[in-house]
């Protein structure tokens, strides 16, 4: 469907957990609480938002968290979204601490594409920005990035890590060994600027006016790649050094509001237009008004029997969902602090 702006709005981001297993300080550090699992959306409720989101247009999905593969279910999901008529493309963003215990699985459902959240290749840095020593694990899959049936792409946020722990910590590789990576494997390397909401909003963020200028430093014959590398607002790069490319997502210095083609999901089920604004609406509330809690159920479960695609449900979701979307706002309001609404944490928006 289109907004009230013209807009096609044909990808949601959903999210299926406010849980990590890393605690990485600027979006979910030590000593955050997470919401009770009953307040989460089971596979069902997901399921069912999915089926009338893909009535109103929507054609790619990405699942996110939290860390999405903390969920043991998560692939089960997948397999569920892909058979949702309507839905073209199922992908995943993962830190990939646990992705090669899930891969096979993943990929027997029908995942299209994956994104991996790496901010740096120095072994100590990673270990402080993420409270884990991990980095390996995350190695080994993007080094087989050559060999794996599905596109792979590394998200790093720009952050400057330089005078991380008062300089005893500094990043030895910095954003030029992950720019490297473009060189070494056949995958796109993004960089993402900080959002300022939650905690991202106490950290110093790279302006990508800068990084570019300083790629183009590194690789004399960048140029723009005009290829379509998914279905985001990255701008890509290519040099003849490249295996794979390098793209900018760059919410604040290269505003690319007027073709933003989606919202997201939260894991509680708030359904949200732009992360600079709290505005949404609560689907959970739509999906279970008429559903009692059980005293001793830990966790939701759908009822036995209750279709997905039930008339009533579909119904009640089109009507609240398509209004919603209809209202999208015009742009954001990230360069103009005071102006912004949305105050939680990324962690319980989703990634």
């Amino acid at each position: 469907m289109r907004d009230q702006t013209g807009r096609e709005i044909d990808y949601m981001r959903i999210s299926i957990t406010d849980r990590c297993n890393l605690r990485c300080k600027y979006c979910m550090p030590d000593g955050i609480q997470c919401m009770p699992r009953w307040e989460i959306l089971s596979l069902e409720e997901l399921e069912a938002i999915a089926v009338c989101a893909a009535d109103l247009g929507i054609r790619k999905i990405k699942v996110t968290g939290g860390e999405p593969l903390v969920r043991r279910d998560c692939p089960q999901l997948v397999r569920m979204l892909k058979n949702v008529p309507g839905i073209e493309k199922v992908t995943l963003t993962t830190n990939g601490v646990l992705l090669e215990q899930y891969l096979g699985e993943l990929l027997n459902a029908g995942l299209d594409a994956v994104n991996i959240s790496l901010d740096t290749l120095d072994p100590g840095l990673y270990e402080t920005i993420t409270g884990a020593d991990a980095l390996d694990k995350v190695l080994g899959i993007i080094s087989r990035a050559d060999r794996l049936p599905i596109p792979v792409k590394v998200n790093a946020v720009s952050i400057d890590f330089d005078n991380w722990k008062d300089g005893k910590e500094r990043d030895k590789n910095g954003w030029r060994a992950m720019a490297a990576l473009a060189e070494q494997y056949p995958v796109d390397v993004r960089f993402i600027e900080m959002m300022p909401i939650g905690y991202g909003k106490q950290f110093q963020g790279i302006d990508h006016r800068t990084l570019l200028l300083q790629l183009k430093e590194m690789y004399p014959d960048l140029e723009t790649d005009h290829e379509v590398h998914g279905f985001g607002p990255a701008v890509y790069y290519k040099s003849q050094r490249f295996k794979g490319s390098i793209g900018l997502i760059s919410a604040i210095h290269g505003k690319f509001c007027s073709s933003c083609n989606r919202v997201r999901l939260t894991a509680q089920g708030y359904l949200k237009n732009c992360l600079c604004y709290e505005d949404g609406v609560d689907l959970k509330q739509v999906l279970r008004e008429e559903i009692s809690r059980p005293e001793k159920e830990s966790h939701f479960i759908w009822p036995e029997g209750l279709d997905v695609r039930d008339e009533g449900i579909q119904s009640r979701l089109r009507t609240v969902m398509e209004k919603t979307i209809l209202k999208k706002p015009m742009a954001h309001c990230f360069e103009t602090p005071g102006r912004i609404t949305e105050s939680h944490n990324m962690s319980s928006i989703g990634g």
